[in-house]
C-alpha cells in the first residue's frame, strides 16, 4: 500500500514536470538583432561588499554593442564596509546609498534608483554577474518588435570542475528549465533579478513591492506574479543565448544552503497558485524518495520499487535539465546520476528549514 502510495505521489510529480518540458519547447528561441537600437535603460545594480565583482560586470557593460547614450548605470550601495571606486566609463554610472524602509535590502535599494531613474525601461541585474555584448542589443529589438512592459531573462553559472559548482549548475537549469516551461504553458510565475526588464510606468501601476516588502527576498518573483495577475499579456520570456547573463555559483555548501532556503522562503507567499502548486509537488516528489529509503531500510518496501521510484524522478528531471543546460551553456552535464541521488535530501532538507529556520545572506541574519 505505502509503495502504491508512493509510486502515485511521483508519478504525479513527473506529469507536471513533463508538462513543463513541453513548456518549455513552446517557447521559441529569439536572437534577432536587425533592428536599430532606440530603447534608453536604466540599469539598476543594488550591491552589498561587492568591490571585486562590480568592475568585472561595468567592464563586461562597457563592451556592449549598444549605443553608450542609450543606456545609464545606477550603483546601490547596501551599507557596504568594503571602499569601491568608479572608473571612467564612456556611459554614465552613478552611485547611491541604499534607503532602508523595509525588511528587504535588495528591494529598498530598487525602490531608491527609482527615484533618479529617467528612462522608462529598467533592468535589474547583480554585482556577480557578467554579459554578453548583444544583451541590450536583444532586448531593445525584443520590445521594438513586441507590445510589452516586462520581461524576464535566463541567467547561468560559470562553472569550475568542481562537484560542488556543477551541483548547483544542475539545481539551477531546473529552475531555468521550470521557469522557461511555465511560460510556454502561460503560467509563468518565476524569473530571476540578475537578468529582469520592467518599464517604470508597470512598476508604479503595480504599486511596486508593496504588499511583499516585509519579505527579505523575492524582488523578482513577486513584482513578476503581480504583473501576470494584472497585464498577462504585457509579460514575456526572452529565451535567447545573446541575452544570458552569467553569474557565479557559491563556493561552500552552507553558503549554498541558506542561498536556496531564502529563494525557498518566498513560495508560501506567492500570489500564483500555480507557482505554490508546483512547489509543493517538487516537496512531495524528492520527500517521498527519502522516505522510501527510509522505508526500504525498515524493509517496508522492497528495493525494486525504490528503484522504480528513481529511476521514473531520474528520466523526467534528466530531460528538463538537458534541454536547459543545452540553451544556458552547452556544456557536458556532469555528476548527473550522483547529484540526483543527493538533491532529494538537500531539497528536503531546505523546504524544511525554510519553514522555521533562519539564514544568513550578505553578513545578515534573516
Amino acid at each position: 500500500m505505502i509503495a502504491i502510495v508512493l509510486f502515485w505521489a511521483v508519478f504525479i510529480y513527473t506529469v507536471f514536470i513533463a508538462l513543463l518540458i513541453y513548456g518549455f519547447t513552446k517557447v521559441n528561441t529569439i536572437d534577432y538583432i536587425g533592428l536599430k537600437p532606440k530603447t534608453k535603460f536604466s540599469i539598476i545594480i543594488p550591491f552589498r561588499n561587492e568591490a571585486k565583482n562590480l568592475p568585472v560586470l561595468l567592464d563586461s557593460l562597457s563592451k556592449l554593442n549598444y549605443p553608450m547614450e542609450l543606456f545609464n548605470v545606477i550603483l546601490v550601495d547596501d551599507e557596504s564596509e568594503e571602499r569601491f571606486q568608479i572608473s571612467n566609463f564612456k556611459f554614465q554610472v552613478s552611485i547611491i546609498k541604499n534607503i532602508r524602509v523595509s525588511n528587504s535590502p535588495k528591494k529598498d535599494a530598487i525602490v531608491t534608483a527609482m527615484q533618479i531613474v529617467n528612462t522608462n525601461w529598467i533592468i535589474t541585474i547583480d554585482a556577480d554577474c557578467t554579459v554578453n555584448k548583444k544583451w541590450l542589443l536583444t532586448l531593445d529589438n525584443y520590445i521594438q518588435l513586441h507590445d510589452v512592459a516586462m520581461i524576464a531573462g535566463a541567467v547561468t553559472y560559470n562553472c569550475n570542475d568542481s562537484f560542488l559548482h556543477h551541483f548547483q549548475q544542475l539545481d539551477f537549469a531546473s529552475l531555468q528549465g521550470a521557469t522557461i516551461g511555465s511560460f510556454g504553458i502561460k503560467k509563468g510565475f518565476m524569473c530571476n533579478g540578475a537578468n529582469f526588464a520592467y518599464t517604470k510606468s508597470i512598476f508604479q501601476e503595480l504599486n511596486g513591492f508593496n504588499g511583499n516588502d516585509g519579505i527579505a527576498s523575492g524582488d523578482d518573483v513577486f513584482l513578476l506574479q503581480k504583473a501576470i495577475a494584472q497585464f498577462p499579456e504585457k509579460v514575456h520570456y526572452l529565451k535567447s543565448e545573446n541575452n544570458i547573463v552569467i553569474t557565479k555559483p557559491l563556493n561552500d555548501w552552507k553558503s549554498l544552503f541558506y542561498q536556496r532556503v531564502r529563494w525557498a522562503s518566498k513560495t508560501g507567499s506567492y500570489q500564483s497558485n500555480f507557482g505554490k502548486g508546483l512547489g509543493l509537488l517538487v516537496f512531495e516528489g524528492n520527500l517521498c524518495l527519502v522516505l522510501s529509503i527510509s522505508f526500504w531500510v525498515f524493509g517496508v518496501v522492497s528495493f525494486p520499487n525504490i528503484f522504480l521510484l528513481f529511476v521514473l524522478k531520474f528520466t523526467v528531471d534528466a530531460i528538463l535539465i538537458y534541454k536547459a543546460n543545452h540553451f544556458l551553456n552547452k556544456s557536458k552535464i556532469r555528476y548527473l546520476i550522483f547529484s540526483s541521488l543527493l538533491y532529494p535530501f538537500f531539497s528536503t532538507a531546505v523546504a524544511l528549514y525554510s519553514l522555521f529556520g533562519k539564514y544568513e545572506w550578505k553578513g545578515r541574519r534573516f
